[in-house]
């Protein structure tokens, strides 16, 4: 999942505008080129996670792509800024702990498992809905959204509706969809937590603790459910090692690394566009590679979700 995606740390507001009329906020190339790896990246990992659970453990997958992403990451980030850039305060380290284990065990890790019994652009579209969630936790925490976001949430409820049609007639699992449902709340509260959190400071120091803290809670998840018995090295196809590696690389170590720093250098409305690309990508990707077919509960659930997050999104943007 990315996903959908993943970290979300503190964004402070801009400056208020004098009472003169308000100067537009650049957008600059390298956000445009950010944005564009999340939108294509984490749009394509839900293919890449398709493909990697089919011979590879769930939760075993995931952990260990997180772990070993995370590992990279601090690599880097000791040889590019040095020891000291990894440096954080204890809390620091247990916020960045929290919001990983939220975004990568409660939300990401729950994907690749619904995956396994569902098709990964229905899982995309559900995972759509994070935007919508993000509200009624603002709502629920005292804040005002605003009536079209509001009014977008209500649509997404109604996507969501005719996106479980599937599971309740028979077509998929229903425990996939709910699971995915799920994925998307905790995906959710990491996401509003992390900025009521005391985060690492360094937006990529804190995307290695996160993926660190997260891969080894899907480890512990796996060898309680038993993943590791039986499994075989050996018994992992071509095909799944390089999707596990493209998760690794494109999926958690530069895509994730982009939406950190996105989050802390763009404005969060337009970083919040990822939310309906990504559903997009996921669905044509999984109907041209993996042949998943567009069934009309698909088509016009996923139409409607989307359309609610583009009215959430353009809502808050106008704020």
């Amino acid at each position: 999942m990315t996903t959908p995606a993943e970290p979300a740390h503190e964004v402070r507001p801009d400056t208020p505008h004098p009472p003169t009329a308000p100067t537009p906020r650049r957008i600059s190339g390298a956000v445009w080129a950010a944005l564009g790896i999340v939108y294509v990246v984490w749009g394509s990992t839900y293919l890449g996670i398709r493909v990697v659970v089919e011979t590879v453990p769930p939760f075993l997958s995931a952990g260990a792509r997180y772990v070993v992403a995370g590992l990279l990451l601090a690599a880097v980030i000791a040889w590019r800024q040095g020891p000291a850039a990894l440096k954080v305060t204890p809390r620091q380290l247990g916020s960045a702990a929290l919001v990983g284990v939220l975004l990568l065990v409660g939300g990401n890790a729950l994907v690749v498992l619904a995956e396994t019994s569902i098709p990964s652009g229905l899982a995309a579209l559900l995972v759509a809905s994070v935007p919508a969630w993000v509200v009624v936790l603002r709502a629920a925490a005292g804040e005002r959204p605003g009536r079209g976001a509001f009014a977008g949430v209500a649509l997404g409820l109604v996507g969501l509706g005719v996106l479980t049609l599937p599971g309740l007639s028979g077509e998929v699992r229903i425990g996939g969809v709910v699971l995915v449902v799920v994925a998307a709340l905790l995906w959710s509260i990491g996401s509003f937590a992390s900025g009521r959190l005391t985060m690492p400071a360094n937006p990529f120091t804190a995307s290695a603790y996160e993926m660190l803290a997260g891969g080894l809670g899907g480890l512990a998840v796996a060898l309680l459910r038993g993943e590791h018995q039986g499994f075989e090295l050996a018994d992992v196809s071509t095909r799944s090692w390089v999707a596990l590696a493209y998760l690794v690389v494109f999926g958690s170590l530069i895509a994730f690394t982009a939406y950190a720093w996105l989050l802390q250098t763009a404005p969060l409305s337009l970083v919040a566009t990822y939310a309906y690309v990504n559903p997009v990508v996921a669905v044509l990707l999984g109907a041209l590679v993996l042949g998943e077919a567009l069934t009309w509960p698909i088509a016009v659930g996923g139409a409607v979700v989307v359309a609610g997050v583009c009215l959430i999104v353009s809502t808050e943007r106008r704020r």
